[in-house]
């Protein structure tokens, strides 16, 4: 039976929220020792789902406005906001719980950013959070006096400039420094991209600093895994990878929604799908058409796809008011989570003490 959790269901009436999981999915999460954790923008969340002491769904959420990246590092969960990218800690000790719960991340750091649109978030090897700005079309990374610090940007944009040109939405690290991106077009004026939605996402190469592969629609959340780079080509509804010496995207598995989010657990993939908003954006693309063809109708879930098959072993399912969306991450070796938020007043009697220092 299908475990469900309704977070915010009111005395009467419908729930606002309705999460079900596969048949098989809690028994997955023990056996492979993980949770996970994904953002939705619209709604401005985070949520952190993993297992009850009884073996049931454990959900987490916490309120953080149009919250859309994330990167997990050792004990560190970053995750970007409107205007601000947020550095959780886990304050627990190794072995402690807190109310059933083996981590309880406090949002410690806030760098405030400004809105620009912070998509796919990572570490490089020296610890330093490098994230995809997209306003600015470029990588960035945090600074102490100034909203960012741009790094690179891709060869067909000309200039630095607060304009969306591009939509530079993704980002794939290899050996601790950034390797990959993707973008919905190579367009250099003032947000260009959407008139180049149906296939003019591309794939660029920062060590050749040149694109290695086109025609994509609206590509997502690349990823280096097991020798390949996967992504989303989310514009049709086809998870797959990037076969470079040949030039083009091998699908490996439809779903049906619009792809955004990629992680891995071994051979196991875990993809986002969203509901397309009924906008300019999001109508008129092949999705549609394969939608159609399968007789399905888009969904927000997670689904956890077998690399070795294609096939979707298990899934968790939401309902209600959240229709979309962004980033999903694996959170390795943890049962339980939860994160503190900054409207309840939990997080001023959370109080964690470092190892003595000197002076």
């Amino acid at each position: 039976m299908s475990e469900t959790t309704t977070p915010g269901a009111g005395a009467s009436g419908p729930p606002k929220l309705e999460i079900t999981g596969s048949r098989h999915l809690t028994s997955w999460l023990a056996a492979e020792r993980v949770s996970l954790a994904f953002t939705t923008y619209r709604v401005g969340k985070i949520f952190l789902v993993g297992l009850q002491q009884d073996g049931r769904l454990s959900i987490n959420e916490r309120t953080f406005g149009r919250s859309m990246g994330l990167c997990v590092a050792g004990n560190a969960i970053y995750l970007s906001s409107l205007y601000q990218l947020w550095r959780f800690e886990n304050a627990l000790k190794e072995g402690e719980l807190h109310d059933g719960y083996d981590r309880l991340y406090v949002p410690q750091v806030g760098y405030t950013t400004g809105d620009i649109d912070i998509h796919d978030i990572a570490v490089d090897g020296q610890g330093r959070v490098i994230f995809v700005n997209t306003l600015f079309n470029c990588l960035a990374t945090v600074c102490a006096t100034h909203s960012f610090t741009p790094l690179w940007r891709p060869p067909f944009i000309s200039k630095l400039a607060a304009e969306d040109r591009c939509h530079l939405n993704g980002l794939a690290m290899q050996d601790g420094r950034p390797r990959y991106v993707t973008a919905v077009s190579r367009s250099d004026v003032t947000d260009g991209w959407r008139e180049r939605r149906l296939d003019g996402g591309v794939v660029v190469d920062l060590a050749r600093d040149e694109v290695v592969l086109d025609g994509l629609s609206m590509p997502h959340s690349p990823r280096l895994h097991m020798g390949r780079l996967w992504l989303h080509n989310s514009g049709t509804g086809y998870f797959g990878y990037a076969d470079l010496e040949a030039g083009q995207f091998e699908p490996v598995t439809f779903c049906p929604g619009y792809l955004r989010g990629l992680a891995f657990v071994d051979r196991f993939a875990v993809v986002g799908l969203s509901r397309p908003r009924q906008n300019r954006t999001f109508t008129g693309l092949e999705l549609d058409d394969n939608l159609a063809g399968k007789d399905a109708e888009a969904r927000c879930a997670l689904h956890v796809i077998d690399l070795e098959s294609g096939d979707v072993a298990h899934w968790l399912r939401i309902d209600g008011v959240i229709e979309e969306l962004y980033d999903v991450a694996v959170l390795a070796g943890v049962r339980r989570p939860m994160a503190l938020g900054l409207i309840a007043d939990d997080i001023q009697r959370t109080l964690s003490v470092d190892q003595p220092g000197t002076l």
